[in-house]
């Protein structure tokens, strides 16, 4: 009995396969932008028997759930809702499009195939329900997967419906990182959907950004609607990077800082003559989480004059890398040092010039002056043997006699 049945049901399905059968294929339903235009994918198929009757004389009919005409293949200008029909009767192909579709053009729809001839045939069978909205559907954006590594390459797929392929939407992402590439591709029940591919190398600048894909349709009345994805996160792991260092001393202290940043979230480590420096009495070592990936670490060197810190240097790491950054305190202070002690201010300059110029105006007016009174009053003495100042001091002598 059992075996009866399967070749009864294997020659029901042959006589099908041979004979063929009325059947349509359209989407179950489009959401249809209101202003918008819609294009129905469609393909039918008949009974053998009629296939020489689909000659040119065929043509399309779509009706609403009421069996109203709304639209007629014949004479498509003049039909209730206008638009185009671009398909092929005679290749099966019934894909129409519909043009300014409105609120009030949501219902139900199924299309008919009538000749001038036997063959006329009505497909309720299968039929398409049109919704018109108020608002553009939202694009859908998709990753492979959210965690990158830095230096890999990142596809990021932002698509939307385009139900209507004479103004089909327009896609843009939030930001831009890099070169992007549309494509129309095909859904299963042979809709339409615009797919833009954003490719950019994973940096750790792009770690924490926010991602978002907007849609932007154009209406037949050359209006505009959009619509706005909702964000991705990217999460993209990198080696750790110093991003900045320094010291001061106040007090008799040195403060030397080091903030870091890596992901997964470093390590901070502070090393003295290649050995890692510890909290102590001598050093004080504290950490203060920035955020999820951040990191700065503060050590407080006591008497920091005491000892030799040109080895002082921090160093982050995490599994993915490690960096270091010296810090050439000591070398600092040396400099600091040999500029204090060989620098003359400005005013002590002054002094010191106004000081050798009034001795060097001094001597020049006494030698004249000297030189003066000997040429008036001739020494009288006849020792040859006398030396100069004693000379000198004789003539200024008898200079003095004279004026008394």
């Amino acid at each position: 009995m059992a075996a009866a049945l399967t070749l009864l049901l294997i020659g029901c399905l042959l006589q099908r396969a041979l004979c063929g059968e009325f059947t349509v294929t359209v989407p179950k339903t489009i959401e249809v932008l209101k202003g918008s235009c819609v294009t129905i994918p469609c393909s039918f198929d008949i009974e053998d028997k009629y296939e020489s009757d689909l000659d040119n004389t065929c043509k399309a009919a779509w009706k609403i759930s009421n069996l109203t005409i709304v639209f007629d293949s014949s004479n498509p200008q003049l039909s209730i809702i206008k638009g185009n029909f671009t398909g092929d009767l005679k290749k099966k192909d019934c894909t129409t499009t519909l043009n300014n579709i409105q609120p009030a053009h949501s219902d139900t729809y199924l299309i008919r195939v009538e000749c001038n001839n036997k063959l006329r045939y009505e497909f309720n069978k299968q039929t398409l329900s049109i919704s018109v909205k108020a608002d553009p559907p939202r694009p859908t954006l998709t990753l492979s997967t959210l965690e990158r590594k830095e230096g890999t390459s990142v596809n990021l797929t932002c698509s939307a419906p385009a139900p209507c392929l004479s103004h089909p939407p327009t896609l843009t992402f939030t930001p831009s990182l890099g070169d992007s590439q549309e494509t129309l591709q095909e859904n299963q029940d042979k809709t339409k959907v615009k797919t833009s591919v954003l490719t950019f190398t994973a940096s750790h600048l792009h770690h924490g950004k926010n991602i978002s894909c907007t849609a932007v349709y154009n209406k037949e009345d050359g209006s505009t609607e959009s619509a706005t994805s909702g964000s991705l996160t990217l999460d993209v792991s990198f080696a750790p990077h110093i991003l900045s260092s320094d010291c001061t001393k106040a007090a008799g202290q040195l403060n030397c800082s080091c903030e870091t940043v890596g992901n997964p979230s470093p390590i901070l480590r502070w090393y003295l003559n290649g050995l890692p420096v510890n909290h102590s009495d001598r050093f004080a070592v504290s950490n203060e989480p920035l955020n999820d990936t951040g990191l700065r670490s503060i050590i407080t060197v006591n008497q920091p004059q005491e000892r030799d810190l040109s080895t002082l240097r921090c160093h982050s790491s995490n599994s993915l890398g490690s960096t270091t950054q010296q810090f050439y305190v000591y070398i600092l202070e040396t400099q600091t040092s040999a500029e204090s002690h060989g620098a003359i201010t400005f005013p002590s300059f002054i002094i010191t010039v106004g000081v050798l110029t009034a001795a060097l105006v001094c001597a020049l007016l006494f030698a004249i002056r000297a030189q003066v009174t000997c040429c008036h009053n001739p020494p009288k003495s006849q020792y040859t043997g006398d030396t100069s100042t004693a000379v000198t001091s004789q003539g200024l002598t008898s200079e003095r006699k004279n004026k008394v």
